[in-house]
């Protein structure tokens, strides 16, 4: 990415799935939907909005071979996205536990997003 223009950060949480994917669509939405970039178009190569960069670096807490890097994507509508899956996030407690159901236990996934747009 040659100019960066902002970087939004973002927390998505899977309470009682242990759904990493679940967790990071989350994360996404949570960085991008309180933003608006109206005059980004105009800084733009050829003031089209498809020459958009987006990178997303997740930090997610375990499971990255169950991450659906596709899903994540669908929540961005513009550009050319490009993903870094790092080590981070957090497994926590949801306070619940599931007895009935051998491969499903408390823990909470939590993912941090940033998001990264520019040209």
């Amino acid at each position: 990415m040659e100019k960066v223009m902002f970087i939004e950060i973002g927390m998505g949480i899977d309470l009682h799935g242990q759904n990493v994917t679940k967790a990071a669509v989350r994360a996404v939405q949570n960085a991008i939907h309180h933003n608006s970039m109206p005059g980004l178009r105009s800084v733009l190569p050829d003031n089209d909005i498809h020459n958009m960069k987006v990178n997303v670096r997740l930090a997610v807490p375990t499971d990255k071979d169950k991450l659906d890097l596709e899903t994540v994507r669908a929540e961005l509508p513009y550009g050319s996205v490009t993903f870094d899956v790092i080590n981070g996030g957090m497994l926590t407690s949801s306070g619940v536990v599931i007895a009935e159901k051998e491969d499903k236990n408390d823990l909470a996934y939590v993912v941090i997003a940033s998001v990264e747009v520019g040209y």
